[in-house]
């Protein structure tokens, strides 16, 4: 049985500081919670989920507490609606993915809609650009390892090649199988 979804938000997910950018548009209940949206990023964005993260709203922290504790001066994001945080469309709030990477993510409330009879949430409507890979460094080693893996006779190509472990298209982005794995969460939210 379906449960019952009274608005839907769009959200455009831009990862900062990459150019050209990285981006996914998606649909998610309005009051999705915040560990939910945090499934539906990793799976929109193509992260491994293999790290920590956060949400910032205004000034507070929230996240997923780890080994049972919150970091110091975080909410739980644990069955926090979404809607409770924010209502106004074009407001933003940040994810910051991997602390050590530090993949800064901004999402705008890019508009609030109804929910379209027997349409499943949440769903890709749209992206461009490849994940980069979970732990190469960043944005800056990011764009240094598109600019190795483009040129074969770049001294630390077979390397790269060889950690990656498959070929890099940092233009790939998949929308029917990234909605297929979104599909896989619609039971748990």
């Amino acid at each position: 049985m379906r449960r019952q979804i009274t608005s839907v938000y769009q959200l455009k997910i831009a990862l900062v500081g990459v150019v050209p950018q990285i981006y996914r548009r998606v649909l998610v209940p309005a009051d999705i919670s915040l560990d939910a949206l945090h499934a539906v990023i990793q799976i929109a964005m193509g992260w491994t989920d293999s790290h920590l993260h956060s949400f910032m709203f205004g000034e507070t922290y929230y996240s997923m507490p780890f080994d049972g504790e919150l970091m110091e001066e975080t909410e739980d994001e644990t069955d926090v609606p979404l809607s409770n945080l924010i209502v106004e469309p074009k407001s933003v709030f940040r994810y910051t993915y991997d602390f050590g990477d530090d993949w800064e993510h901004k999402i705008t409330l890019e508009k609030i809609v109804s929910p379209v009879l027997r349409t499943d949430y949440p769903t890709c409507l749209a992206g461009k650009r490849a994940c980069p890979p979970d732990d190469c460094g960043g944005v800056w080693s990011y764009m240094e390892l598109i600019e190795i893996m483009a040129n074969p006779k770049h001294p630390e190509y077979r390397e790269m090649k060889e950690w990656l472990g498959r070929k890099l298209d940092p233009e790939a982005f998949d929308l029917e199988k990234t909605n297929k794995a979104l599909k896989r969460l619609q039971g748990w939210m």
